[in-house]
């Protein structure tokens, strides 16, 4: 019934886009508590950087789907987190992605120096390897995200990465920010807050969603209250509006990131995420978040429109998991194209593929196998970070 429901909403799309959607689909499942070693390191404040308030007028964290310079990823699995059995599949998973992404666009990978020539070989010549030791891939949250000016300024804003509040070993994961941003040539702001590159989206007009179960989260900002973290948040990234979903907590490692729940495919549009199963943990979370977006405006007061993209319900078997990531709402936007998983699901993947072409007619439709990066729980998003252009 529900890719039924799908097939309509592409059908009626473009008709319906302006009023928005009632309609939504199953989030995808979250990669939970990965086996490591938590480092409780790394401080809110770092020296030498310049900081929002006084440097930071006229900063804006543009949209995705905006022009890029490029693509960061991290070519950084290790067996001490992923296991021997996973580790070549979820190496060759990064390495495709790469390959795929850089027709569209350059990417620059972080690599540690004694797997240089294995990264090499896998992803061929055309991909810039930069030597860096990461502890993981997850680039979208441990990465700067980018700020630019209608000026053609750029910078990066360092959110102090802290093992998504210190469940998994991040020394040199906290650097990684840092780093990108002195590799791409830019000053890095500064600020208070802890939180993730996946734990925000916008629309590059002011409005952003975010999860409060996450960025609110005592783990990572302990005693800031909403309207605190609003102030604290809003000029660094240009933003004049925060649609704030609950989200949940302690049901995986990111503690309910909001690319999980809803994505901007462009302003007044979002991908959205439902969990019809009652039993799921899930289920009355979603229900809430569909209330919120069905009911918010914009920055510029506009409603909505909400589309839905259902997840798999089938997987290949080979590299199945119970934190096994089912879903397409991790897609990543790149110049001209969208990168999406397919799970071996015919039905299922055609279906999405279907949906997110109608929401994306000028972008060519990549669907790819990350099944090693899936079972980690973890999606083609949360492996790359993008620069914009300025």
């Amino acid at each position: 019934m529900a890719l039924d429901l799908q097939r309509q909403a592409v059908d009626c799309l473009s008709a319906k886009m302006v009023s928005g959607f009632s309609l939504f689909s199953l989030c995808s499942t979250r990669r939970r508590f990965l086996q490591s070693t938590v480092a409780l390191t790394g401080s809110l404040i770092m020296p030498g950087i310049s900081y929002a308030g006084r440097l930071t007028r006229g900063w804006f964290m543009p949209d995705e789907g905006s022009p890029h310079k490029c693509t960061w990823m991290a070519f950084g699995a290790s067996a001490d987190i992923w296991g021997w059995d996973l580790l070549p599949e979820v190496r060759r998973n990064l390495a495709t992605l790469a390959q795929i992404i850089s027709k569209y666009e350059p990417v620059s990978m972080l690599v540690r120096d004694q797997e240089y020539d294995l990264a090499r070989g896998l992803v061929g010549d055309g991909i810039e390897l930069i030597v860096f030791p990461p502890d993981d891939i997850w680039i979208r949250d441990t990465g700067p995200v980018f700020v630019i000016t209608e000026q053609g300024k750029k910078a990066a804003v360092d959110f102090n990465f802290n093992g998504w509040g210190e469940k998994q070993e991040h020394r040199r994961d906290a650097e990684v920010a840092a780093f990108v941003a002195s590799r791409a040539g830019v000053k890095t702001i500064g600020t208070q807050l802890v939180m993730e590159g996946g734990g925000i989206e916008v629309d590059g007009q002011g409005t952003a969603i975010i999860t409060e179960s996450c960025t609110l989260n005592k783990n990572r900002n302990p005693n800031i209250s909403k309207a605190q973290f609003e102030d604290l948040l809003m000029p660094l990234l240009g933003l004049d509006k925060i649609i704030w979903l609950p989200g949940i907590e302690g049901k995986d490692i990111t503690d309910g990131h909001t690319d999980f729940y809803a994505r901007f495919a462009r302003p007044g549009v979002v991908l959205a995420g439902y969990d019809p199963d009652p039993d799921s943990f899930d289920h009355e979370v979603t229900k809430r978040h569909l209330e919120i977006l069905e009911s918010a405006v914009d920055a510029q007061g506009d409603k909505l429109a909400v589309i839905p993209l259902e997840g798999s319900t089938r997987v290949r078997e080979d590299y199945e998991t119970e934190d096994f990531a089912a879903g397409y709402m991790g897609f990543y936007l790149c110049n001209d194209a969208v990168i999406m998983q397919e799970f071996g699901d015919i039905r299922a993947d055609n279906a999405a593929k279907a949906i997110v072409q109608k929401v994306f007619p000028d972008r060519t439709i990549e669907q790819i196998n990350t099944d090693g990066i899936a079972a980690g729980g973890g999606s083609i998003h949360c492996v790359t970070q993008q620069e914009p252009m300025a």
